[in-house]
């Protein structure tokens, strides 16, 4: 029986890999999961595992936290004990974090093939440790997953050296699938909100968290909001607003500081919001497919079907920016497809069983 491995190690990968998973059921192909330990907080790694019934990890590699570097070797050292007494025909990475851009390169040194879901996507900025894990990863696979035309125009344009596959976001079909979950109008009352009556946030790229001008301006806009703004805050984020001692924004009335969550109610928070504002990937898609405008706190995003269709804009740490377009309006003339129709996860799991079956 063929064997693949899928690894994962930070929330994003979680939630694209449930999915996939999923899929992956209905093929005769040996699945381990390996999980490098990139997010190892409650609130960022097991309760995703538990709300999105992600099997226990058959490898637990405890790499933890750290500079890229320090996790780079880490993860590729113990990966590769791993890989050298349990070797796969297949390794899967998902999106475009340390353990993405690791796993990608042992498998390759190891001679082992590589699938990349998430592959093709770009921001142009080499200074963001995101993009190095895109390029890396993307240079080194063999099946490339793209989850927009976008992506697979760009490595079609690259002539990379691989099957390219246009699957959509897997994200987005557990959205599609599970829209129960997040029809729940009473959560945002949790938090003394009202449905409509709030904006939902989320900052935690290093660009943003490392630079005190940048966070400072970020809190600027959340309390000068026309709502209330809900903060889940990211643990680099709360350790880089003490070090920089800009707690007197948590103290903000206009700012609902609560503790990271889950996928669904997070979802249930976007979905009953007034709009978005974000530097996450993840969270841009995810307000995309709920129809909430989205301001994008980075210098770009490579989410630019959302931006080119008029369903959010990018402002990074600019306060003038942002405040400008604080009320923009969804553009409604097109449907929010772009990103995937809710068989992406279908896709890939045939796909990587027709490759597998063919090595």
């Amino acid at each position: 029986m063929k064997k693949i491995f899928f690894v994962v190690g930070a929330r994003p990968q979680f939630i694209k890999a449930a999915p996939v998973l999923k899929a992956m059921e209905n093929y005769p192909i040996e699945i381990k999961l390996i999980h490098t330990g990139q997010h190892y907080d409650y609130n960022l790694s097991e309760l995703f595992f538990d709300e999105l019934e992600i099997p226990v990890p058959d490898y637990q590699l405890n790499c933890g936290s750290g500079t890229s570097t320090a996790q780079y070797t880490s993860i590729m050292s113990r990966l590769s004990d791993v890989l050298d007494k349990d070797r796969p025909d297949l390794v899967v990475v998902f999106g475009d974090t340390n353990s993405t851009g690791a796993a990608a390169l042992c498998a390759n040194l190891k001679g082992i093939k590589l699938a990349h879901v998430e592959s093709g996507l770009r921001e142009f900025d080499k200074n963001i440790p995101e993009e190095i894990n895109k390029i890396v990863t993307d240079a080194l696979s063999d099946l490339y997953f793209c989850p927009s035309r976008t992506a697979v125009e760009f490595l079609e344009k690259s002539n990379v050296r691989g099957k390219v596959i246009h699957s959509g976001d897997p994200v987005l079909d557990l959205l599609f699938a599970g829209k129960k979950y997040f029809d729940k109008p009473e959560l945002p009352a949790r938090y003394g909100l009202m449905p409509g009556q709030y904006i939902f946030a989320t900052c935690h790229r290093q660009n943003n968290t490392d630079n005190r001008l940048a966070l400072e301006t970020i809190l600027r806009i959340f309390s000068d909001a026309h709502l209330p703004v809900l903060f889940p805050i990211h643990p680099r984020t709360l350790k880089a607003i003490k070090k920089f001692e800009l707690d007197h924004y948590l103290e903000n009335k206009n700012i609902r500081i609560i503790d990271p969550i889950g996928f669904w109610d997070t979802q249930t928070l976007i979905a009953h919001s007034e709009r978005v504002l974000t530097d996450s990937g993840g969270v841009i898609k995810e307000a995309y497919f709920h129809g909430k405008y989205v301001l994008v706190l980075d210098n770009q995003t490579e989410w630019i079907e959302v931006i080119n269709e008029g369903k959010g804009i990018v402002c990074g740490a600019d306060y003038e920016v942002a405040m400008r377009n604080l009320k923009n309006d969804p553009d409604r003339t097109s449907p929010n497809t772009a990103l995937g129709n809710g068989t992406s996860s279908k896709i890939i799991a045939e796909e990587i069983s027709e490759f597998v079956e063919n090595i």
